[in-house]
């Protein structure tokens, strides 16, 4: 197995942590007899020889020897090997020698492969022809191999890799006229039909949805719905599933993070992925499995549902509505889920409300969310209904801020609620005159109430954020970001802060000034006293492109007030940085009032780059009817079912794009 493995001048190889010369030990330790040292070694090659999916010269190094453990019958765990070396090698669609060079020498192995198809362990050869499929360049032996094994092979798990892997090889032929490629499709049609299981029915059908969708039935929906059911009887006769605890590695933590029905999630994702923008047969697709009765098809199906409210922004109603179902799940998991989802949803998790009150009514204990690191936060269930823009969540978080313990992050709500958490400013106001300015967790207490108080423009507030603005010492860490939120909440009190004044007027000349000088505009409409800072922010190069462009969103504020600064403006569009140029743009149309030399900059902005859209749609709204130039580009994404940042990670991209969709609809009524 490790002929030569002391040849190889491994102290002159690199992997992600520096030297190469722990990697035989590492190789060695995916042969040992002890499970736990087994994982520690497969941890660590994930961890060093191909961290985060690098890929690195020790990496190509160890190719020979994993493929050597490979078919070692006496190796345990092999099926974790041939899962690292199918890793390794599908770096190779990226770009540079040596992910070039990586393909390459898995693919030298592809024999391998082939041989462990048929190797006496159910692991190996179900990792085995997912292997064959992407390195063995021989279509007509490989496909001969696949219909070889569907027709021998008897274990349900391994059945379905090799559907899978006839799919991958289908999608990898798939050219005009390719006769492969065909009869591969051909394959997985005659498998999506009985007499074969449910669970290899649905493969099959996931894997022709990708490949071939002309070949799916019409009434797709009702028999996958039928065959989900169908596989979850099987498998509750069959007994719980084993333990998958593992070893505390990293391999091992990622095995227990897996879904309970893992073979059953990576069905349904390959479906629902194939649907791409078949909406309503995947929100139908949906509500087929969250009304199923086996816990665990509904608790995929709300980790499924987020790849579709993510992407698009039709058909969340009904299966939010039963998402919030599953609250009252005895299942933690499921329970955990289907919070979790709708923390992400913000306002679309309206239709779940209700259970949500409920849950917060009866278990008072889930409001407030206790980590073993960092302070207290915001329970799962109040944060989404508070998100959500639930009055009902503004009683809630007036017991918590009346309790002992009041979590960070309460603030960060506030906002969502808005006129409805009105009720909350005193004791908002209260807490934040407990802040101390000098105290170590200043910002991480003081910022979440101040942005609250702002958009709840508690004018009340005032004497409670001078006292912080005041006595910070210029040492407490994060004194900037605590004074910019405070002078952000001055301004949003306008008239009502004009004792203000004099502070801001002398944070015009510190780290806040283009802040300072907004909030000192809202307060006095003096554009004269901050036109000079402004023009300075903008202009100074060493201020960095974000400061520049937050300067040009003010200046657009002040409107025709600003029109000195359109020849600093005009050089901004022409030569700063995206966001720059996109504020920029936006600010010379607001304060000069043409239009026609910064349409094509906001044109090819809203085009090329998604993210600046808001922004964009903003200064259409706030220009009112002289907007409509921008008019077709807000109709035309108001017409678009998908979201503009489909592929953002988290709640946060669903958040954006409904504000835009917002904002385009304010824009177009004025």
């Amino acid at each position: 197995m490790f002929r030569g493995i002391d040849e190889v001048d491994w102290a002159s190889l690199r992997h992600a942590h520096g030297s190469a010369e722990d990697v035989p030990g590492l190789l060695r330790g995916l042969t040992s007899a002890d499970p736990a040292e087994r994982a520690t070694a497969l941890d660590g090659m994930y961890g060093a020889v191909h961290h985060q999916g690098d890929v690195y010269d020790s990496t190509l190094a160890c190719v020979p020897f994993l493929l050597a453990l490979a078919v070692r019958e006496e190796v345990p765990d092999r099926a974790g090997v041939v899962e690292l070396l199918v890793s390794i090698g599908d770096i190779g669609g990226g770009s540079g020698e040596l992910p070039t060079r990586a393909r390459a020498a898995v693919r030298a192995g592809a024999e391998v492969f082939a041989r462990l198809c048929g190797d006496a362990d159910t692991g190996v050869r179900r990792a085995a022809a997912g292997a064959l499929v992407r390195f063995d360049d021989r279509p007509a032996r490989v496909l001969a191999l696949l219909r070889e094994r569907i027709g021998v092979e008897r274990d349900d798990e391994v059945l379905t890799a090799l559907v899978e892997a006839l799919g991958v090889f289908a999608q990898r032929y798939r050219t005009a006229g390719d006769t492969h490629a065909a009869e591969a499709v051909r394959l997985l049609a005659e498998l999506s039909g009985p007499p074969y299981g449910p669970g290899l029915r649905l493969a099959a059908f996931g894997r022709l949805a990708a490949c071939a969708p002309e070949r799916l039935p019409a009434d797709l929906v009702p028999v996958v719905v039928r065959l989900l059911r169908d596989r979850s009887g099987q498998r509750a006769r069959s007994g719980p599933a084993p333990d998958r605890a593992g070893t505390d590695t990293l391999a091992g933590r990622l095995r227990r993070l897996r879904p309970s029905d893992e073979e059953g999630s990576q069905l349904l994702r390959t479906l629902h992925s194939a649907l791409g923008d078949r909406v309503a047969d995947r929100v139908a697709l949906l509500c087929g499995q969250l009304t199923s009765p086996d816990p665990l098809d509904r608790c995929n199906a709300v980790w499924m549902a987020t790849g579709l409210f993510r992407e698009w922004r039709t058909g969340h109603e009904e299966p939010v509505t039963l998402i919030g179902n599953q609250l009252g799940a005895e299942e933690a998991r499921l329970h955990d889920a289907a919070v979790a989802v709708l923390v992400e949803l913000f306002e679309l998790a309206g239709p779940a409300a209700d259970p949500l009150h409920t849950l917060l009514t009866y278990r008072p204990e889930l409001r407030i969310r206790h980590r073993e690191r960092g302070g207290p936060t915001l329970g799962g269930p109040l944060k989404a209904l508070a998100r959500a823009g639930d009055a009902r969540a503004t009683p809630v978080l007036a017991e918590v801020l009346a309790g002992p313990v009041v979590p960070h992050d309460l603030g960060l709500v506030v906002p969502h609620l808005g006129r409805a958490a009105a009720p909350l400013a005193p004791a908002l106001r209260r807490r934040l005159a407990q802040v101390p300015p000098d105290g170590p967790g200043t910002r991480d207490r003081a910022v979440p109430l101040l942005s609250a108080l702002t958009a709840l423009g508690d004018a009340g507030s005032v004497p409670a954020v001078l006292r912080l603005l005041r006595g910070m010492p210029e040492e407490v860490p994060g004194r900037d970001a605590v004074a910019c939120a405070a002078v952000r909440a001055l301004g949003a009190f306008g008239d009502a802060a004009r004792e203000a004044i004099p502070d801001l007027r002398w944070l015009l000349e510190t780290d806040c000034a283009v802040v300072a000088a907004d909030a000192l505009w809202s307060v006095t409409g003096e554009a004269e006293a901050v036109l000079p800072v402004l023009l300075r922010e903008a202009g100074d190069s060493a201020s960095g492109p974000h400061r520049r462009a937050a300067a040009a969103d003010v200046l657009g504020r002040l409107g025709p007030a600003a029109r000195p600064a359109a020849a600093g403006l005009r050089r901004m569009v022409a030569s700063g940085d995206l966001w720059e140029r996109v504020r920029a743009a936006c600010a010379l149309w607001r304060t000069a009032g043409e239009p026609g030399e910064v349409l094509p900059v906001l044109r090819s902005a809203w085009a090329e780059h998604p993210r600046t859209r808001t922004a964009i749609a903003g200064c259409a709204a706030a220009l009112g009817p002289a907007g409509a130039p921008l008019h077709d580009l807000l109709r035309a994404e108001l017409a678009c079912p998908r979201r503009h940042l489909a592929a953002t990670p988290g709640g946060h991209g669903i958040h954006t794009d409904l504000g835009l969709v917002r904002i385009c609809r304010e824009a177009l009524v004025t």
